[in-house]
């Protein structure tokens, strides 16, 4: 083995056999060497990964892999004079293959090993020969994103191609990942996966940490830059490239994926104290004509897919609106502090489409939204595809609009409802919606000014009422909507937004309305 790992170093590129055992060239490592990994495996056949887990570890229930907690005092980085510092995670349940995590110092690459000792295994009896055959399943990043004195967990790359980051005051919630491929397509969706990382060790005078991973499975390979910016709102710089060894039906770039249950557009169906459970309450586009674009999400009844077709996208996320703990009433999951994640391209990303995916739930264990670009222009088997973008994760949606924008505070739905000359309400089979818009370009309105609203709805609905007032509870104005569905099979498309004359004042709202939800 040792003779093999030294003919390997001693190769310009790196063959077939070196890739299997990860080796890293003697020259240093770098994006262009990763991405000169990724095609050579995008050029070989496909060798999925083994489990070595042991019985115990694969059948694992998850309130025994939560008690495999990594010891704070045996973090990577721990002696050294730098910000950062790295945890890991342990193997169980289905994160049955390690994934190699190797340092780059000075451009020379070490592995870091697995140790058990890193690990606190609580009540669980583990047998030490058995676990020393076992790796890690991904690992932490932390920094002192709260106080100088504390290392906070700030990002966290585990599962497949998934990574969740936080910053300064958030939890986490949402996740991103590296890449989807036919996602919600009858076939199946395939799950590509990080299976290597290197980390280069941050100078004692940096504030940012770089992540470089490779990507593999069955129809694509890629590799991935991630320079990571703790702070305030933290912010990712990705860098990537992309070979497909077979075709794609659904090609997912820069894809985000979430968690609605139910919240003001979708009450609970069963009495809960908790008025909305959802990591994200809606997805924002902001396409190449400057138009900014609002679809507020649904746990829908059946598979819902919603293409946004456009060109050069320049930003779309999925965002949490609702900010107050009271928006939520949760003191154990802290919806009111999961961040929204914005992506910003860089570059010119061309014609494709944002595309939304909304997946029925019956709890908050799924992640059922997904969200990503797919070019209308596809990459050949082995040709590069290259993309670059700034990934923020924010509480402070204001900082992504522009100075005097407005946007919708919420979306409410109730059943639609006549007031009769007894002063009773008596439903009439109609849908009723009430959009609240707000924003500094209609908090400098004074309330009588003239406002109206612009509003369209596809053939399948039939609108009954369509009248705005002021809302001064929040310095803005709320569209009331009332509507009936011609087919209740069939979905109605809407959208809306505020005009004053012939100019836009607001984001476009747009809507989804499903009859029997």
């Amino acid at each position: 083995m040792t003779s093999m790992i030294a003919s390997c170093r001693g190769l310009l590129l790196v063959g077939s056999a070196c890739l299997a055992l990860g080796v890293a060239p003697a020259w240093g490592l770098g994006f262009d060497e990763v991405a000169e990994r990724a095609r050579r495996l995008a050029g070989e056949p496909y060798a999925a990964p083994v489990s070595n887990l042991p019985a115990m570890f694969a059948n694992m229930a998850f309130a025994d892999h939560q008690q495999i907690r990594f010891r704070a005092e045996k973090a990577y980085w721990a002696d050294e004079k730098t910000r950062f510092k790295l945890g890991f995670h342990h193997q169980g349940m289905h994160f049955a293959t390690p994934v190699r995590i190797n340092e780059v110092v000075d451009g020379d690459v070490r592995e870091i090993g697995y140790d058990p000792a890193r690990f606190d295994f609580g009540a669980l009896r583990v047998d030490p020969r058995v676990v020393e055959q076992l790796g890690y399943a991904g690992f932490r990043v932390l920094y002192p994103i709260n106080r100088a004195d504390k290392q906070d967990e700030v990002a966290s790359f585990l599962g497949a191609s998934y990574f969740r980051v936080v910053g300064q005051g958030q939890v986490f919630g949402l996740s991103a990942r590296g890449l989807a491929l036919d996602t919600a397509l009858p076939s199946g969706e395939e799950f590509p996966r990080f299976r290597e990382f290197w980390i280069e060790r941050p100078k004692p005078q940096d504030h940012h940490l770089t992540i470089f991973a490779l990507l593999d499975s069955p129809r694509a390979s890629g590799a991935y830059q991630m320079v990571l910016h703790p702070g305030g709102d933290t912010r990712m710089d990705i860098k990537a490239r992309l070979y497909l060894r077979g075709p794609v039906g659904r090609l997912g770039l820069a894809p985000l994926t979430s968690m609605f249950l139910f919240g003001d557009n979708q009450p609970s169906p069963q009495v809960n104290f908790r008025p909305k459970i959802h990591d994200s309450s809606g997805l924002l586009i902001h396409d190449g004509n400057g138009d900014w674009v609002w679809r507020p999400l649904q746990n829908p009844q059946q598979l819902t897919v919603t293409p946004y077709s456009l060109e050069n996208p320049r930003g779309f996320g999925l965002l949490q609106r609702g900010r107050e703990f009271s928006d939520y009433e949760d003191l154990d999951d802290r919806y009111d502090l999961r961040p929204s994640a914005w992506v910003e391209p860089l570059g010119q990303w061309g014609q494709g489409s944002v595309e939304l995916v909304e997946i029925p739930s019956p709890d908050e264990t799924n992640d059922n939204i997904v969200a990503f670009w797919q070019p209308k222009a596809m990459p050949r088997p082995g040709e590069p595809l290259d993309f670059a973008y700034r990934l923020h994760w924010t509480r402070n949606e204001a900082e992504l609009h522009p100075g005097r924008a407005a946007w919708v505070r919420q979306t409410l739905r109730s059943r639609g409802e006549l007031r009769q000359r007894n002063l009773v309400r008596q439903a009439d089979g109609s849908t009723l919606l009430l959009v609240d818009f707000e924003g500094p370009a209609l908090q400098a309105l004074a309330p009588d000014t003239p406002l109206a609203s612009q509003v369209s709805v596809d053939h399948n609905g039939e609108l009954l009422e369509n009248s705005l007032r002021y809302h001064p509870a929040i310095r803005g104005w709320r569209l009331t909507l009332r509507l009936k569905v011609k087919d209740p099979q069939r979905p109605v498309e809407m959208y809306a937004a505020l005009v004053k004359g012939d100019r836009r004042l607001t984001e476009i709202w747009s809507y989804q309305l499903h009859a029997k939800e």
